[in-house]
């Protein structure tokens, strides 16, 4: 595995019906959204019945909820097998960014998958809307431990500069602007690195 890993979680394999249907409904949902991708489509494209869909599934907010969650926990678990690979906060925290980066460049990105099902479900009650503000809870919260970890003066500040980059990387890196984002990912990660460092860690001058 390398240093950084990926910002969007990769579809998983299909085999149980509800795994198939999770399988297409992720690989649907990110490619063409949410609301434009019927239970009809899913039913057919997951080679299920309708019967089975409503056994695994209350209903399409549902399977919108589980598919946000499904996201949720494999970048939880990508990030703990990157936890056991570099000991160094500002190490991790690079790789974090780095995995961003990665992600950006790949192909078929079409932008954030938590952003875009939080645009698609904007009421923060539907359960959607609250799948993706805790996925958001848990990665501030890792900034947060990181650069407490890492030394930093303000740790809540420079986590809400790392979140904001983050978003704006995941638009620019969506309308074409890969390359500058790469750029502009690397020299932020430097810089709140850099200005949270104390004086003894700065040294001299």
């Amino acid at each position: 595995m390398s240093p950084g890993f990926p910002d969007t979680a990769p579809t998983p394999s299909p085999s149980a019906p509800r795994d198939r249907l999770l399988a297409t409904a992720s690989a649907l949902f990110y490619a063409e959204g949410i609301h434009a991708v019927g239970v009809e489509r899913l039913i057919t494209q997951a080679s299920v019945t309708r019967a089975t869909f409503y056994r695994h599934f209350g209903g399409k907010e549902e399977l919108v909820t589980a598919y946000v969650e499904a996201q949720d926990a494999a970048l939880r678990a990508q990030y703990e097998e990157a936890a056991q690979l570099i000991d160094e906060p500002a190490g991790l925290l690079r790789a974090l960014v780095g995995g961003i980066s990665e992600t950006v460049c790949g192909p078929g990105f079409r932008g954030c998958p938590f952003i875009n099902a939080a645009a698609e479900y904007p009421d923060p009650a539907t359960p959607v809307h609250r799948a993706v503000l805790a996925h958001r809870t848990w990665f501030r919260t890792v900034l947060l431990e990181l650069l407490a970890a890492a030394g930093h003066s303000d740790p809540p500040w420079a986590a809400r500069r790392l979140v904001m980059i983050r978003d704006g990387a995941m638009v620019g890196g969506y309308l074409g602007e890969r390359d500058e984002v790469v750029t502009s990912l690397a020299t932020v990660v430097d810089e709140v690195l850099g200005s949270g460092r104390t004086d003894m860690e700065a040294g001299p001058g």
